[in-house]
């Protein structure tokens, strides 16, 4: 329901936000819903089997004092297993604003009063009826919704509870020759771990000694373990699967990646969006509208239409249990909460709801290049030989030059060497020129080169000049190898594309969204990588202010644009995108100014996201139109519009209907949510 926050005085903090509730069970939900659901259990517990008994005196046995049994015990099921809708009541005369207690609490109370008046005092209506099993159906069938309702909210939270629980309770500390246990909590930055395989890595760490595999399924999403060396970062929450490792500490506590996302995943669940803001609005207007339908349709039929008093009462008591908007509180609420787990499973954190329904509108995409569509560092992609020398031979004599390079092409060409098994021994003398390259000579006295085509001069022959304007026309690096006197060939290297950039590009395409690659990067390289990924639209050396301008000019041509980037220069663009999605292998800037974090360095999920961002906003005005329609269809109903077909006899059964498909509405929405679950991309 919508709730004034400058009225309403039942509020909760967590985690530094502050949460404002219209009701007490709302906000028990919230902070203890273990509390809750057990109080929900007993009140159950009570009220059915007092309900069937109820039931069977009204409908089966009739007794000599049977109507003052129903009467006492109606009354527990009343004020003990109903109790919860009258401090409803108090809440909403405290928040000024009415709520959905509201309309079950007087509607109920109407059908108990009347039939305890009828009871004591008889002769007031000595034709009239008593309605005892109305008021108790109502309230069991109503706290059997909320329960089943409850129900599916657990199923539908079930991965931040999967989340919470691939927190480790322990880690292994080293000190000194010795290993001690230590609770995760008292784990500080910098403390040395040691990681046996099998077990849960305690928190986000660097390993610094060891090499293992490593199952990082729960943060990306890759079914296949990844293989981790010294250097390589290592996240909380993940499954060391075959060494021991021993690693540092880098962070602790909430500042860990796992804490972040069940901290986005849970904002993102309880956060509203535009059309739920809306919808409450309207709710909130709806409860007196309703209850002044009840009141103006029983008096009229009571004076017009020439029905009794019972009847007259059974009309306002079936208006306001029919019309109780309990489906339309959580109408977006479930919807939330089901796809930012789905999202979460993916490897996608999605921070606010906002950011979904702004997915689900994103017509145009903008991409930075490097560490977007590419993967951020440069690998070897050709290797020229010019020489006697093979690919192999080439590539072990620039390893053994570049062996003491700090030099990011430097470290691709040992990289790339070791993937292809090729031991580079360390050279006797190094040198390194700035800006050109490196002079090293091996153990067999070789001297070996590697660089720029400046560095050699005239000494290049037109056949590799050749090769090297071919190479860099495709936006590579090309560096020549001589080796002694001799060009023996040349190495390229490039930023190459993710995996599955192209595949990405193409499903945008497919599905109408405008592409534009703007990128820091010279016009050769961008131009390249285009042609690849077949994007039309291309900007090259734009700085991080060119970026953003470029971000106003496409809004200003009423475009919803979606910014892609990962690195501190593109924070400007992300924040300033209608939804900004960051790369999660970018830095923490980028991903403080994303409206949506990809965890994984995949950008195929900047498709699923905005899928994704689809199909909840379809289920949220599935479930809005169910629960608007279904009040507008059905509160004619309850008001008399079938009493000249059915005659008055409709009000033997319609209040307890009213009851039942109410309840019946608010699980159908918590289940149609649910069927986020099965969101494929």
């Amino acid at each position: 329901m919508y709730v004034d926050e400058k009225n309403t005085s039942l509020t909760s903090d967590n985690e530094g936000k502050r949460y404002y509730f219209c009701s007490t069970a709302c906000k028990l939900q919230f902070d203890r819903p273990e509390l809750e659901m057990k109080i929900l259990k007993r009140a159950l517990a009570v009220s059915w089997p007092l309900t069937i008994i109820v039931a069977v005196l009204t409908y089966l046995l009739r007794l000599g004092y049977g109507n003052y049994i129903m009467l006492a015990l109606a009354s527990i099921v009343q004020f003990y297993s109903g109790r919860r809708f009258y401090a409803g009541i108090i809440d909403a005369v405290k928040n000024r604003s009415a709520n959905m207690d509201t309309l079950i609490a007087i509607g109920t109370t109407a059908a108990w009063s009347y039939s305890a008046v009828v009871t004591i005092f008889p002769y007031f209506f000595p034709s009239g009826g008593i309605f005892f099993d109305t008021s108790t159906i109502i309230i069991s069938l109503i706290l059997t919704g909320t329960y089943l309702q409850r129900l599916a909210e657990e199923k539908a939270s079930v991965a931040v509870s999967a989340l919470t629980s691939l927190q480790s309770k322990t880690a292994h500390v080293i000190n000194g020759n010795s290993v001690k246990d230590v609770p995760l909590e008292q784990i500080e930055e910098k403390d040395t771990l040691l990681i046996r395989p099998g077990e849960r890595v305690p928190t986000d760490a660097v390993i610094i000694g060891g090499e293992s595999s490593v199952d990082e399924s729960m943060i990306t999403g890759e079914s296949m373990p990844v293989t981790k060396g010294v250097g390589d970062s290592i996240t909380g929450g993940t499954i060391n699967v075959t060494g021991a490792v021993k690693v540092k500490v880098v962070k602790v506590g909430d500042d860990t990646t796992l804490a972040q996302i069940i901290r986005i995943v849970r904002d993102a669940a309880s956060s509203k969006v535009p059309i739920q803001r809306l919808a409450d609005k309207v709710a909130s207007y709806f409860v007196p509208a309703v209850v002044l339908i009840g009141v103006l349709s029983s008096l009229a039929w009571y004076f017009l239409g020439g029905v009794g008093l019972n009847i007259a009462i059974l009309i306002f008591v079936s208006v306001l249990i029919i019309a109780c908007p309990c489906a339309l509180g959580i109408a977006t609420p479930a919807a939330l909460l089901v796809s930012s787990g789905k999202a979460a499973r993916k490897g996608i954190l999605v921070k606010s709801g906002e950011s979904l329904q702004i997915a689900s509108k994103v017509n145009t995409v903008v991409l930075d290049k490097t560490g977007t569509l590419t993967k951020g560092r440069p690998e070897v992609t050709d290797i020229v030989p010019l020489s006697v020398y093979d690919d192999k031979q080439i590539l072990g004599f620039a390893a053994v030059a570049e062996m003491n390079s700090e030099h990011v092409l430097g470290r691709a060409i040992t990289a790339r060497a070791n993937e292809k098994g090729i031991k580079a021994d360390f050279p006797k003398s190094f040198s390194y020129r700035q800006g050109f390259g490196v002079i090293a000579v091996d153990k067999e006295g070789r001297e070996i080169t590697v660089g720029n085509a400046e560095l050699f001069g005239n000494t290049v022959s037109e056949e590799a000049r050749g090769q090297l304007q071919r190479l860099e026309a495709d936006g590579k690096t090309a560096l020549v190898v001589r080796i002694g006197g001799s060009v023996a060939g040349i190495i390229a290297l490039a930023d190459v594309l993710r995996g599955d950039s192209k595949r990405a590009m193409d499903a945008l395409r497919k599905n109408g969204i405008e592409i534009w690659l703007v990128t820091g990067d010279n016009q050769n390289v961008a131009e390249a990588v285009a042609k690849q990924l077949g994007i039309k639209n291309v900007i090259s050396k734009a700085k991080p202010g060119q970026k953003m301008e470029k971000i106003v000019e496409l809004q200003k041509k009423g475009k919803v644009v979606a910014m892609v980037g990962d690195g501190i220069n593109d924070a400007p663009a992300l924040t300033k995108a209608d939804l900004g999605i960051a790369i999660g292998a970018g830095t923490e800037v980028a991903a403080q100014a994303g409206g949506i974090v990809l965890i994984e360095s995949k950008v195929y999920n900047v498709y699923v996201a905005l899928e994704l961002g689809k199909k909840t906003m379809s289920k949220i005005r599935q479930n809005l139109f169910w629960a608007f329609g279904y009040n507008i269809v059905l509160i004619p109903i309850a008001a008399g519009a079938l009493i000249p077909v059915f005659t008055i006899s409709i009000y033997q059964i319609l209040p307890v209907l009213a009851a039942f498909a109410m309840a019946f509405s608010s699980v159908t929405v918590v289940l149609n949510s649910l069927l986020l679950g099965r969101f494929r991309a």
